[in-house]
């Protein structure tokens, strides 16, 4: 699996993204032919190498007449909607970067997604900057996006409203659940063009991720500090095969002393619903000796957000600590095994040291025993004793009817136990 990771030390800026992109291969040319079908009059992408503070980076500067242009949303699809030198992938993820944009805008000016007139951002380089990005990463291939956590900067800046500290409030909400760092430099060194391209394409945020290298870009901001190397690194490569018996779990807990058994049950069958992967409650005690109750989330880490909303929403906890782990796994699959009553669907897992075991579903294994008139446990017993003997399932999974789909993923851990500094706004 390719993959593509940002290393964002001095910040990230729409320019430095797509020079980043040219220098780790993407061709320069096919960016070049996407800006040009914009139909932007007298537009040039104009590519040179620089140094920064001793290191050789790319810079990219785009050249155009002035222009006195305030563009809303609709005009920068409609522009995107007609480049004829862009992919439908391509226009899709430039749009969508425009519209993380829009919604941060929106939001800080406490306005209508149609009324929010981009500035900074639909400025013709900004406009280049987030076409060529989208068009660079689409052509780059990586599976997945990682990022280092991000500088915002520090001081002032001078946009359409006037002073601003950094970051500025559009920025600003654009890194929401981005991780940031503070770096000592006085500047803006993460744009909104930046942080809209961070906040659109970036799967996950955190150390450089296990890979074989096969490319480094270099793309450098207009500034060249005194301390430190004013470029955005892009690391290409393959990512290192993952071993199949591990993988990583996102753990939400929250303590509740004032909610009812009725309310704790309803939010974990919401949870179960939106995909946890298991939800249990434990009797605690908590300060001033008010008994209470410590619910627990399982779930995947890609499901953070949406899970996080529904513990908020259904049981108005003030605050929810979250951990992601490393958890060893046995690979599986859906299997079946027949029974003198029938089949029963069950998952067959397994370990490379040759462990097997098959966990029977028990609303299949209730259904035939309610069907039958045999005890459950026999139901159970004859399962166990039916299941394949290795990895390979001995008949595959039948379709199952509507209504009786089974989505619940058994991986939920049932002994409970858990690992307690430029100087332009694009």
């Amino acid at each position: 699996m390719r993959v593509a990771y940002l290393d964002c030390s001095t910040g990230i800026s729409g320019d430095m993204t797509l020079a980043a992109l040219i220098d780790a291969g993407v061709d320069v040319a096919a960016i070049r032919a996407a800006v040009a079908s914009l139909n932007l009059p007298d537009v040039r992408v104009v590519v040179e190498p620089v140094v920064r503070c001793g290191f050789r980076a790319l810079h990219v500067r785009v050249e155009h007449p002035e222009q006195h242009v305030h563009r809303n949303l609709h005009d920068i699809n409609s522009l995107i909607d007609n480049a004829t030198g862009m992919t439908p992938a391509q226009k899709d993820l430039a749009r969508r970067i425009f519209l993380a944009v829009a919604r941060a805008e929106a939001k800080v000016h406490h306005a209508a997604l149609d009324q929010v007139h981009f500035h900074e951002v639909g400025a013709i380089d900004s406009i280049v900057d987030i076409v060529g990005a989208a068009v660079g990463f689409d052509l780059l291939g990586a599976a997945e996006v990682v990022c280092s956590p991000v500088p915002p900067g520090r001081g002032h800046v001078h946009i359409a409203h006037g002073v601003c500290s950094v970051p500025t409030p559009g920025t600003a909400e654009l890194l929401k659940g981005i991780p940031l760092v503070d770096v000592p430099v006085a500047a803006e060194l993460t744009t909104p063009t930046g942080a809209a391209i961070l906040s659109t394409l970036v799967d996950r945020f955190g150390p450089l991720p296990d890979m074989t290298l096969e490319s480094i870009g270099y793309g450098a901001g207009t500034r060249d500090f005194t301390d430190r190397a004013n470029v955005l690194r892009l690391f290409v490569g393959v990512a290192a095969p993952k071993d199949a018996e591990t993988d990583q779990v996102l753990i939400l807990e929250t303590n509740l002393d004032d909610v009812t058994g009725e309310i704790i049950g309803y939010t974990r069958q919401k949870l179960l619903a939106a995909g946890a992967l298991d939800v249990f409650s434990q009797s605690i005690q908590m300060k001033k000796d008010r008994p209470g109750t410590l619910l627990t989330v399982i779930s995947r880490p890609a499901d953070r957000e949406k899970l996080e909303e529904i513990l908020f929403a259904e049981t108005a906890t003030f605050g929810i600590r979250h951990r992601v782990v490393e958890r060893s796994i046995r690979q599986r699959r859906a299997v079946e095994a027949v029974t003198p009553w029938g089949p029963v669907r069950g998952k067959l897992g397994w370990r490379s040291n040759g462990d097997v075991v098959f966990t029977p579903e028990f609303e299949a294994c209730a259904e035939i025993a309610a069907l039958h008139g045999v005890p459950l446990r026999e139901v159970f017993r004859a399962a166990e004793c039916a299941a394949p003997a290795g990895p390979q399932p001995l008949s595959p999974v039948r379709d199952q009817a509507p209504g009786r789909e089974h989505t619940h993923d058994h991986d939920h851990d049932h002994d409970h136990r858990y690992d307690s500094g430029h100087d332009h706004d694009h």
